[in-house]
């Protein structure tokens, strides 16, 4: 067999001076990179099995080990170290090149070229400490206004009548219509039964609302399904959300049944492959979320080998035990808007219109039209995930160079929907790249009602970020399915990390907001004159709608 030419892309580094051989590196390390030799009595590395998860540093009792990033190639400003690795990887064994986690490539990243605003005198800022400021949100579709039941201006009474939002109307066409309304508007249609305020009964309002989730925070844990990471995993995250009033997302893996005491506080999706997917499963949650993209790998499926389908993940995703789980690239069963409109109904019927459904898209060139054509086939919720979003599990070209970054995605979305007369009637999630309370409050700024969180929970939990998820070998206990290793994480102390991070987040988001002379989450919501853009391109300030720092208001 020919010499690889790979070299290790980590060294490890042992200083014997510290080390005493009690073989904690051997025991912690998921990848097999340490080991002791019995015959000659040593501790000894292999440095081309290092990831650097840091799992044997950070256990280290003498602190006696340092990982070493490798220069081993010959780099320059074109032919990076990522690239000649990369190419000769495949050069030796062919095939997609697989990765873990979110695009980490040098793109612009927006947050860090938007500043926030804070009120001075004539709106002075409020103390977060002595006066209330509200960051509770409501999750689902908002109520209509209220009309008459004679005011249909068709003299046909609205009362009880099914209600949906259609396609604009043509000009041409709306000019012959009998009723009065503005060229161009949208139109009423037999559809989905009205359920907010839309009605007038004998000189009474309805009071009957659309259906809604409340969130104390706006900050809702993303998808993440068992076979993904693992069932502590899951569990830390759904302990979490209960404790703090907000919600998690079962991912496309079906709900696992020691998750039934948190069913209050889960969302659970429905994805292309539809596993576990039943009307006991989609009753189970408050929220249903059909997954038709994902920012990490948009056009492109979900497959989690056999050799991880275990008892526990087989019962759960409804699949035989060893099987191979394939969600394909497309739901065979949308091919158009009206298809996704179809499946949307499903489900509230299924449900009896008693459970908000959002449609999760991934933020790619036209995400604008995308949200666009869900919000008018009956979404309550839209969720935009972007660029830098987490997975388990894609290509690496695709992770890299597919989609587009969070904050133009949610901003043109906003946007099209504001034109569009759509954007009071759905809720809208950013998701893809929110690292701190700073970045909640930029999206929530640039439209957004609330934000989804995956990789900085999991950074919470103790990932390392080594982008290796795919392998099954996580030495954090996270993205793995090995007993030994998923026993790492104690549901109750993640939980308590995860619960500590969004409390302080918490605390900054009503700092910020405070300082801005807002007392409300719901006067920040799209609020872009709060913010200002520092080293911006012109156009990109366009489509941001933001201005360029110096500028007043």
């Amino acid at each position: 067999m020919p010499r690889s030419l790979m070299q290790p892309e980590f060294l490890v580094q042992r200083d014997k001076e510290r080390c005493i051989e009690c073989k904690t590196c051997v025991r912690q390390c998921g990848f097999g990179v340490h080991e002791y030799e019995e015959a000659r009595g040593v501790l000894v590395s292999n440095d081309s099995e290092c990831v650097s998860c840091r799992r044997c540093v950070v256990f280290c009792p003498t602190g006696a080990l340092q990982i070493k990033k490798n220069e081993a190639y010959r780099e320059n400003s074109y032919w990076t170290e990522d690239r000649l690795r990369d190419l000769r990887r495949q050069a030796e064994f062919g095939g997609t090149l697989l990765t873990g986690m979110g695009c980490d490539r040098t793109y612009p990243i927006y947050f860090d070229h938007i500043l926030l605003n804070a009120s001075q005198v004539t709106n002075p800022p409020i103390d977060p400490l002595r006066e209330p400021i509200e960051t509770r949100v409501y999750i689902g579709r908002r109520p209509e206004k209220p009309v008459p039941a004679s005011a249909s201006g068709c003299g046909i009474p609205l009362t009880g009548m099914p209600m949906q939002v259609s396609a604009e109307v043509p000009a041409a066409v709306s000019a012959e219509m009998p009723c009065e309304m503005p060229k161009g508007a949208a139109t009423v249609e037999l559809g989905e039964m009205a359920k907010g305020p839309t009605t007038v009964e004998s000189g009474e309002m309805a009071t009957e609302m659309p259906p809604a989730v409340k969130l104390e925070i706006p900050v809702i844990f993303s998808a993440m399904s068992f076979g993904s990471i693992s069932k502590n995993a899951i569990l830390s995250i759904a302990r979490a959300a209960a404790s703090l009033g907000t919600m998690f997302n079962t991912g496309e893996g079906g709900m696992h049944r020691d998750l039934e005491p948190y069913k209050d506080h889960m969302i659970v999706q429905v994805a292309s492959g539809r596993f576990g997917v039943d009307p006991s499963y989609l009753n189970a949650g408050r929220i249903i979320e059909i997954k038709i993209g994902q920012g990490a790998k948009p056009g492109i499926g979900g497959h989690l080998p056999g050799e991880k389908v275990g008892e526990e993940i087989a019962l759960t995703r409804g699949i035989p035990r060893g099987s191979d789980a394939i969600s394909p690239a497309p739901h065979h069963d949308i091919y158009s808007i009206e298809d996704l409109r179809q499946l949307i109904y499903t489900a509230k019927e299924a449900t009896e219109y008693r459970k908000p459904v959002s449609v999760k898209i991934a933020a790619v060139h036209n995400v604008a039209a995308i949200a666009s054509g869900a919000a008018r086939a009956g979404a309550d919720i839209i969720a935009v995930d972007g660029l830098r979003g987490g997975t388990g599990a894609a290509p690496k070209m695709i992770r890299d160079n597919v989609g587009l970054p969070i904050e133009l995605a949610i901003s043109a979305v906003d946007r099209r929907l504001r034109r569009e007369g759509l954007r009071e009637k759905v809720f809208l999630i950013a998701g893809g790249g929110i690292r701190c309370s700073a970045d909640l409050a930029k999206i929530i700024c640039l439209g957004a009602d609330a934000a989804y969180i995956g990789t900085a929970a999991l950074l919470a939990l103790g990932c390392h970020l080594c982008h290796k998820c795919y392998t099954g070998n996580c030495s954090w206990g996270i993205a793995t399915q090995n007993p030994y290793l998923t026993r790492r994480i104690n549901p109750e102390l993640g939980s308590q990390r995860l619960i500590n991070l969004l409390t302080a987040w918490s605390h900054e988001l009503k700092e910020i907001m405070g300082a801005m002379g807002i007392n409300a989450i719901e006067s920040l919501r799209g609020n872009r004159l709060q913010l200002r853009g520092v080293g911006l391109p012109e156009n990109e300030l366009r489509e941001l709608e933001i201005k360029q720092a110096g500028e007043a208001m």
